[in-house]
Order: C-alpha cells, then sequence, then structure tokens
C-alpha cells in the first residue's frame, strides 16, 4: 500500500501509526540539485504579468478549507501550509498547448478543433478578477502545441523552464494536451528539483469557438480546470507530494495516474491507488499522500538524482517499448538495438510475459547490452522477477510509457551501471511508505 487514507484536519493531534504496522516497506532515495544548463528545446519561453483584478472588483477568497492526512508529519510540510493561509501566494502558469489552448469550429463542436492557438496569459486572464484573490499569478509560454508533439529535448527544456519559474513563485501550474498528460507529469514529477507544488491540468473540450478571442464553447472544462490547478498550486497542499495532475475536481500522483478514454471528462484515473483528493469548491480535501511526503523534512533524501541541468539534451538516450501479443514477432526488438536504442520495455501479456520469438530477441539484445524493463500491457498489476544474468529488470506496476521515462533517466544518469538502474527502477519507480515497527 503506497499512502494512507485517513484523512483530518491539519490542526488536529496526528492519529496512532499502528494502523500502518502491515504495509511493505520501499523509499526512494534522492539527490541534490544545481541549476543553469541551457535548454535544450527549440520551445517558445515568454513570461507575461496577468492583469491583477481592481480592488473593489475582488470577490472573497476562494479557499476556505483544507482537509490533509494527518499521517503527514513533516515540519516542512505544516510550516508551508501554515505559512500559505497568511499572504497572497505566487503561482506560475507554464502553457505548453493543448485542447485547453484550442479553438473550436463552432461552440458545440467539442472535437473539431484546433488545439495551440490561445496564449497562456489569455487564459489566465479570462479568470480575473477571481483568480486574482487566490494568487499573484504570472503566465509563462513555453510552447503551444499538441502533447504528442513534444521531444524529450523539449521535455528537458519544460523541467528547466519550471525549475526557473520557481525560484520566483511559491508553485507552478503547468498546462498541457491531455493525450500525453500524464507523461508530462511523471517526467516533472522525476525531475523538478523542488519540494514546491507542481500542478498539471489541461481539457477535454476546447476553451473559445471561431476564433482565440471568440465566445467559450459551451460545457467546455478548460476554465474551471485552469482555474482549480491554481486554487491547488496556490493551497500548498501538495507541498512535496511532488508532481500532481488535476482535472475534473480531482487531483491525482503523476506516478499512478493514467488516461482511461478518449473522449470522457473523466479521462484520468489511478487505477488501484484512487485519487489523491478532491477540490470541492472553497474546499480542499486530500484523501491520501504519496509516500515521498515522509522525505519532506529531509530535502536531499527527497530530490530525485535527475537533475537536468547537469545532463544536457543530447545525453538523454533512446527508449523504446514494445508490445506483445499473440504470435508477436521479435523483429522489432532485434531492429531496434541494430539502431543504437539503449533501452527497451516490454509490455507483456499478462504478468510480462513475451512471445517466444520476443523473449530469443529479447535475450540477443541484452547480451549486447541494450536494458530492458518488464511490464504488462493490463494497464493494472505487478511484473516480478529481475534476470540474475541479464539487464532485464522488472518494473513491478508502472505503467510501460512511465517505465520508458524512468528508464531513460535511469540511463542518462547511469549509462554503464545496470545496477544503479536497477536500484532506481525498484525505488524510485515503485515507492512505498517505511513502516518499521516502532515507528
Amino acid at each position: 500500500m503506497r499512502s494512507p487514507v485517513v484523512c483530518s484536519e491539519v490542526a488536529v493531534p496526528n492519529l496512532p501509526r499502528s494502523w500502518m504496522s502491515s504495509m511493505p516497506r520501499r523509499f526512494a532515495p534522492l539527490a541534490v540539485p544545481l541549476l543553469g544548463a541551457a535548454l535544450g528545446a527549440a520551445a517558445v519561453l515568454a513570461v507575461t504579468a496577468v492583469p491583477r483584478p481592481a480592488p473593489d472588483a475582488a470577490p472573497p477568497s476562494a479557499v476556505r478549507s483544507v482537509v490533509a492526512p494527518a499521517e503527514i508529519r513533516s515540519v516542512a510540510y505544516t510550516e508551508t501550509l501554515a505559512a500559505a493561509k497568511t499572504r497572497k501566494p505566487k503561482v506560475a502558469v507554464v502553457g505548453t498547448g493543448g485542447t485547453i489552448s484550442g479553438v473550436a469550429t463552432s461552440r458545440s463542436a467539442y472535437t473539431d478543433y484546433q488545439s495551440g492557438r490561445i496564449p497562456i496569459a489569455t487564459l489566465v486572464g479570462q479568470l480575473q478578477p477571481e483568480i486574482g484573490t487566490v494568487a499573484d499569478v504570472t503566465a509563462v509560454q513555453y510552447g503551444n502545441k499538441g502533447s504528442g508533439g513534444y521531444t524529450i529535448p523539449e521535455f528537458h527544456g519544460l523541467t528547466l523552464a519550471v525549475e526557473s519559474a520557481l525560484r520566483g513563485a511559491d508553485a507552478v501550474v503547468v498546462t498541457s494536451g491531455t493525450d500525453t498528460m500524464e507523461e508530462f507529469a511523471y517526467w516533472l514529477d522525476l525531475t523538478v528539483q523542488s519540494r514546491k507544488p507542481v500542478v498539471l491540468t489541461g481539457a477535454m473540450r476546447p476553451w473559445a469557438a471561431g476564433t482565440p478571442d471568440g465566445p467559450q464553447v459551451i460545457g467546455t472544462d478548460g476554465p474551471a480546470n485552469l482555474y482549480n490547478a491554481i486554487v491547488l498550486a496556490a493551497s500548498q497542499v501538495t507541498y512535496c507530494f511532488g508532481t500532481v495532475l488535476m482535472l475534473g475536481d480531482e487531483f491525482h500522483a503523476a506516478r499512478d495516474v493514467t488516461k482511461t478514454n478518449s473522449y470522457r471528462a473523466d479521462t484520468f484515473q489511478s487505477r488501484e491507488f484512487g485519487v489523491l483528493g478532491w477540490i470541492d469548491g472553497p474546499n480542499i480535501k486530500v484523501g491520501r499522500a504519496p509516500s515521498r511526503v515522509e522525505r519532506c523534512d529531509r530535502e536531499r533524501s527527497w530530490l530525485t538524482p535527475f537533475a537536468l541541468s547537469r545532463v544536457a539534451p543530447a545525453a538523454l538516450p533512446r527508449v523504446e517499448v514494445v508490445t506483445s501479443y499473440q504470435q508477436a514477432g521479435g523483429e522489432a526488438i532485434t531492429a531496434f538495438a541494430a539502431a543504437g536504442v539503449k533501452g527497451i520495455v516490454t509490455a507483456g501479456t499478462g504478468s510480462g510475459g513475451l512471445s517466444a520469438e520476443q523473449s530469443a530477441a529479447r535475450t540477443a539484445a541484452a547480451r549486447a547490452g541494450v536494458v530492458f524493463v518488464s511490464t504488462t500491457r493490463t494497464g493494472s498489476g505487478s511484473v516480478y522477477g529481475d534476470s540474475d544474468t541479464l539487464p532485464i529488470v522488472a518494473g513491478d506496476d508502472l505503467l510501460p510509457q512511465k517505465a520508458r521515462l524512468l528508464l531513460l533517466l535511469s540511463l542518462a544518469f547511469a549509462p554503464r551501471d545496470v545496477d544503479r538502474v536497477k536500484e532506481w527502477v525498484t525505488t524510485l519507480g515503485n515507492p512505498e511508505w517505511e513502516t518499521a515497527p516502532g515507528r
């Protein structure tokens, strides 16, 4: 079990930990960053000050109460939440495009639209004056296109852009398309070297109709999602949670969440684990917390080893995903290995099974130095059993697309150390609460 589900008002005394004594123990050892490498991506980066509301137009503050798990015993977490109540936080919104910035052909056209048409400053500006009572908001235009159009070097640049924004802000909201939003979120979760909140959001329906300054699409979810994402970020309730994904009044852990439907507005789910919490109007409620929170008071061990300011975009290796199915051939694995791919994630049947041809091709490629991570194509459930003789690592219940990002980063930071890669996949990829007796 990765997260407790007990909730209590922050001010209520801590509950006993005895109920957690039967849970398994895993943790995520991490390292300290330095900032300053050049952005390795060809992306637009511009900072825009969003107009503030007039004092006489300001409505009451949006956040009335915050309910968080009583099991979070971090001093840093408690102090950060308390400080957020005494001043107006600064939130930077980093726009990358997607449906939320899309323009539809008509007010009722939910699927006929062009994404990446509206600047992020315009979207935030349309939330004024209400959002101005929640936070002082600035807008950063990193890019403006569909999420699937971003490259790994551009992901590298996005991390540095988020870290740069966090130097002057209390939290960051990143908008992106929903198609690969879970990959955006997990990448940032693994690479951003800050405990401050990072919240991903977007929309399943475009924002405007006709033109970028046209009327809103009927039933568009973009404005509410962006507003609530800023509210969540400003509240600091996800401080030390890593990156979270917020859509439809729910927020999820970046590691666990996945898109489950091509059109439905409630597309994002966290499989067996469930959501982290909810935004119910002026109330924010946290049902569980990622195990990473346990190390909130130990910043050096809370941070991941993947400080991208130390690695150039060109140093990020190519890693691919291969899916298994009935009588699947092994040619894809062989071709990837011949093309110089450094790592391959297999999305196997059941508990990670491959066809005979794929298995033979994997063995040959592994002997040649390609590192593999085994996952399942089922969408949930674990894969066990590292190889003792070959660089084949069990990915537990990591989704294939997320195991790819973790393997890519692991190979970038430990290119010739398979044991270190295995350690990171096991600990960073599959963290759990420490539940040693007597704690």
